[in-house]
């Protein structure tokens, strides 16, 4: 481990990558005689990824912290440097000798790249400073007509609270405006109810934890402190932007739960103890009640769940099932052309087609000529070698976000036809390939919008025999 008495070590110092770089010279000269090896990894602050061949526990025995002593020594080393530089994680590529001489390219962060997932190559390309993919943009629509469930009684809701916690400390109603104004909104009545009985303060409770226990009983739910509640908008919904932008807001004309991203009419007010946030929903769906209770899942990124009509059924514990949502025969705004669903781009065309996903594919390469013209088509992503024409796309002209191979991305540069319209794009690849090419290729497009590029830092050193 780095003795942090001593001066810190530098992250562009070869001296601070010697430990991994042999570690991963020793793990590599195992599987291959060749003179040299090219090895990439990633290493951040929060995690790493290395191309190791690491030793196997014995049968019946798992993995120990002493199995990886000198992989995390060695990593800690880095990470250190990382911190000291202010820097989240950083990729890297080398060329180790068998004699020890070694080349090491580290590739910078941009702000205008997200970083791989678990590999050293870049993620998504943000072409447009602050842009959002289209699903965070969209807003709420009005529902005007809509007012509380029959359901809903701030009085029976608070008497029944009173009864469950008794001598609970509820918050006054210059604290309930004051959480107003912080918020911006006006609390629903059932909701101020609830925190007149109790603001849900830990030091109110003199850390005792069975009083915290009963709390969560009383409300069926972990209930936040009056000072953490929250509007679950878009940006509190954080998505990395490949995978956001081939989500798609729909919303049924029968649902009782807009499928927004978030929304500013919800109020964030506890937690179900698995990381699924409840909302009480100001801006509900057709079929839905001003001042539901939904919940939003941490596995997905756009919608909620219907959980009750009401704060008093959810205390009451009257909550009801899902109601309404898309019908199965309908046409999808997210189409997955692959060898396990749709099998043409003809199947995928519809007017209201947002997203079209080219997976792997066993045919002749596709055209994109069906989905030319369509109104809404804003993604599109395909696999390596799945196009029979990439020049086709230069016909999307509503495109925001483009995902492609390397060549079917130098088809484009080549033929200057890389869609102007683009707010973010990705790089698509498969395998164990040399980040460098990769990432020269994604500094000429971030070029074509003059946005920051990846520097490499080349550094050199011996690690001897």
């Amino acid at each position: 481990m780095i003795d942090r008495t001593s001066p810190s070590p530098s992250v562009h110092d070869f001296a601070t990558w010697k430990p991994v770089l042999r570690l991963l010279r020793d793990s590599g000269t195992k599987e291959q005689a060749a003179p040299s090896i090219r090895v990439a990894g990633r290493i951040g602050r929060q995690g790493w990824s290395l191309p190791l061949r690491r030793r196997q526990p014995l049968p019946g025995r798992a993995s120990q912290a002493e199995d990886m002593r000198d992989e995390m020594a060695a990593v800690e080393r880095v990470r250190h440097a990382l911190a000291d530089a202010g820097v989240d994680d950083i990729s890297f590529t080398a060329e180790i000798s068998q004699a020890g001489k070694s080349t090491l390219r580290l590739l910078g962060a941009s702000p205008a790249v997200e970083p791989g997932i678990g590999t050293p190559h870049p993620g998504a390309l943000l072409l447009v400073e602050g842009a959002m993919p289209h699903p965070w943009r969209c807003l709420p629509d009005p529902a005007p007509g809509a007012v509380p469930a029959p359901s809903a009684d701030p009085a029976l809701l608070e008497r029944t609270l009173r009864e469950r916690l008794p001598g609970a400390i509820g918050a006054t109603e210059a604290e309930i405006a004051a959480a107003e104004a912080r918020l911006g909104v006006t609390l629903a009545e059932e909701l101020k109810a609830l925190y007149r009985v109790t603001r849900s303060r830990w030091e109110d409770w003199g850390e005792d934890y069975e009083a915290a226990e009963r709390a969560c009983r009383a409300v069926g739910c972990e209930l936040f402190a009056l000072d953490d509640l929250y509007i679950a908008d878009a940006p509190s919904r954080h998505c990395r932007w490949e995978f956001a932008a081939k989500e798609a807001v729909v919303t049924p004309p029968d649902a009782a739960v807009q499928g927004l991203v978030g929304s500013p009419g919800w109020i964030a007010f506890g937690d179900n103890g698995g990381g699924d946030r409840l909302a009480v929903d100001l801006t509900p769906g057709p079929h839905g009640h001003l001042g539901q209770i939904i919940m939003l899942s941490h596995e997905e990124t756009t919608g909620a769940e219907l959980l009750a009509d009401s704060l008093t059924d959810l205390v009451l514990d009257r909550t009801g099932g899902h109601r309404g949502g898309r019908r199965d025969d309908e046409p999808q705004a997210v189409a997955h052309v692959n060898i396990r669903s749709l099998r043409s781009v003809e199947a995928a065309a519809h007017p209201g087609l947002e997203v079209l996903s080219i997976g792997v594919w066993d045919d002749e390469p596709l055209s994109l000529a069906p989905v030319t013209g369509l109104p809404r088509l804003r993604t599109l992503t395909a696999y390596p070698g799945t196009l029979a024409d990439p020049l086709e796309i230069a016909k999307l002209t509503g495109l925001e976000f483009l995902e492609l191979g390397p060549q079917e991305w130098r088809v484009l540069l080549d033929a200057g036809a890389v869609p102007p319209s683009l707010l973010a794009a990705a790089i698509k690849v498969h395998g164990d390939q040399d980040p460098l090419p990769l990432v020269a290729l994604a500094n000429e497009i971030l070029a074509l919008w003059d946005r920051p590029q990846i520097i490499q830092t080349v550094l050199e050193g011996d690690l001897g025999e």
